[in-house]
Parts: structure tokens; sequence; C-alpha cells
């Protein structure tokens, strides 16, 4: 068959002809090949002088040079499979699987797979590519976020808003800890809501159930009191949310706390462009129009952002938010 390897059968022929004196053109013609397969057939597998082309021994050389399929790293039944499936079942993005394992196993290339074998491997066969699918196009999604979050009533003024243009210079280069962002993520018929914050340098997050779902200043301002005094003090430097009224009571957060509030810019979402994008990793597990967070437990919450604070991150060079949180507060302390 044009295209294909030459068959053993095609060879004895080939060395019939070319013993008869056939040119390369008129061997191609009479096997239904190329002139120039046929040139490079015989430059490749003839023996030296003075045996030159027989037939049996370039069919075994050629057999021999032909490539082996080499074995699939992530074949069922191998550990590098199991820890890639498992990391997918956490949530992890193949390029986060991939760069955490080379970090893991610098020296160690069998240990290590990159992140288009495991698109490959998923997205192209095997069972569960589907899901996998729907899984990370839940993880990418990315919608305009819209000023009519929140009813009106629950925004406007508030008293001694001290703006962003405020806040400290060393919140900006986010090489030191305690400089947390935050906001409402709103659920289903906007009936509900969890408060969400997340530290700038290390990404680490807290996920804040309020009282009955309720939106309320006193219910965000004791949430957000009860989870951040819960941290060592090195973290509470400050903290910067939007201009929704939930966060009127932001000078009993203050002496509660010891963390200023600072204020972004209405409708200036990019002032706070590290929470907005953790409120969208956030709604992998508690989708839009879905979630009703009356009916969401705390723990489940805590579960949520143990999954996000333990998931490595393009950002932190594969590092989890965890784990740089915990190298910054050593190193701020010692």
């Amino acid at each position: 068959m044009p295209g294909a390897r030459l068959t053993v059968e095609e060879r004895i022929v080939l060395a019939d002809l070319l013993l008869a004196g056939a040119t390369a053109a008129a061997i191609g013609r009479q096997l239904g090949r190329h002139r120039s397969t046929i040139c490079r057939e015989i430059k490749r597998n003839s023996l030296p002088s003075p045996y030159g082309y027989r037939p049996h021994a370039a069919h075994s050389q050629s057999c021999a040079r032909a490539p082996r399929p080499k074995p699939r790293k992530l074949a069922p039944g191998t550990a590098l499979r199991e820890r890639v499936v498992s990391d997918l079942r956490r949530g992890w993005s193949p390029q986060q699987i991939a760069g955490r394992l080379a970090r893991e196993h610098p020296d160690e290339p069998g240990l290590r797979v990159s992140h288009e074998t495991i698109y490959h491997a998923w997205y192209v066969g095997g069972r569960g590519s589907l899901r996998l699918a729907l899984q990370t196009e839940a993880r990418i999604e990315r919608s305009r976020r819209s000023t009519r979050d929140r009813p009106e009533s629950l925004r406007g003024k508030i008293s001694d808003a001290v703006p962003i243009t405020q806040r400290p210079a060393e919140a900006d280069d986010r090489r030191v800890p305690g400089h947390w962002e935050g906001d409402l993520v709103i659920g289903v018929g906007k009936s509900s809501a969890i408060a969400t914050v997340v530290e700038r340098a290390s990404r680490f997050t807290l996920i804040c159930g309020l009282p009955g779902g309720r939106r309320t200043a006193a219910a965000v301002n004791a949430s957000l009191t009860s989870k951040i005094t819960a941290l060592p003090a090195d973290l509470h430097r400050s903290l910067t949310w939007d201009r929704g009224k939930e966060m009127a009571r932001h000078v009993d957060f203050t002496i509660a706390t010891g963390i200023k509030v600072y204020f972004a810019d209405p409708y200036s979402p990019w002032q706070r462009g590290t929470n907005e994008n953790t409120n969208r990793l956030i709604r992998y597990y508690f989708p839009r129009g879905v979630a009703d967070f009356r009916t969401i437990s705390q723990e489940e919450l805590d579960h949520v952002a143990d999954l996000l604070n333990s998931r490595p991150r393009k950002v932190l060079g594969y590092r989890t938010p965890a784990e740089v949180l915990q190298e910054l507060t050593v190193a701020t302390t010692t």
C-alpha cells in the first residue's frame, strides 16, 4: 500500500528487478511506489559490496530501525496516573498538576508529566473525558460582573470610609503578608450570601458563612471578625472592600481586629482583582444561579477553602497558598 512501509514481498520483487538492471523509476512504477522511496530503500538497506541489496536482510534492518511505541506515562495502573486522577478530582487543572509534579520531582522525569499529555489523555480518549471537560469549563468560566448583584439599598456612601489611595504601599508589592481583599458572593435569587477574603501575597482564602445567609452589616462584621481573629496577629494589617453597605460597620471591625479597612472606588472591581479571581474559583463549587447559602454549612465552606488553599498556583511557582503564607509568616517573625 503506497505510503506504508515496504513489505518483504515488495522487497523480493525490488531485488529481482534491481538485479535485472531496472531503474528506480521503473521499479517504483512496478510496485506502485514513488522512485524516491525505492532510492531510499536501496541506499539504507543495501549490504556492503559484494553482497548488495538482499531483500530478507533489508527487511530485517528496516524492522530493527522502526520506532517502538513508548510506554504511556498515564497508562492504567501506574502510580503517576493515580496521582493525576487524584489531583483532577481535587479540582486542579492539568497545568497546575504538571507544574506541581515538576516542583516536587525536579530530578525524576518518570514522576513528571506535561499538561499537554494530561489534556490529551482526558479530553481525547478514555472514560471520564466529557466529565473533565465540563469541570474544566466551569473552572475557567468568566462572566462580566454586574453592578446589579446587590440591591441598590445595599450600595451607597459609607461613613468614615478611607479610600484605597491611602492604603499602605506595602500592600501593593505583595511582599508583606496580612493585607486582605474581600467581598460577598451572592446566592441564587440574591436571597443569600457568603463573605470571602483573600490574602494578597499568598492568595490564602477564608470563606465566611453568614447567619441565615443575611448580608447585613452586623452579620458580615461578626462573621469576618470571628474568622480573622483566629489568625496570628502578624496577619492583621489591612482589608480592602468595595462600597457595599455590608461593610458599614467597618469601624467596629477595625476595633475588634486591628485591621484598617480601605474602600475601592465605586464600580472598580480591578482594584480588588485578587478577590475577584478567587470568587470565580469559588463559583466552581457554588455555581451562580444554583447555590443557596442558607443551606450550606460553615464546615462545607471551610472544606472548599481548604481545597483552594492546598491547590498549587502558577503565580506562586506551583506552591500552594498555605505553603506561601507559612513561609511569609515565618519570614516576618524572624
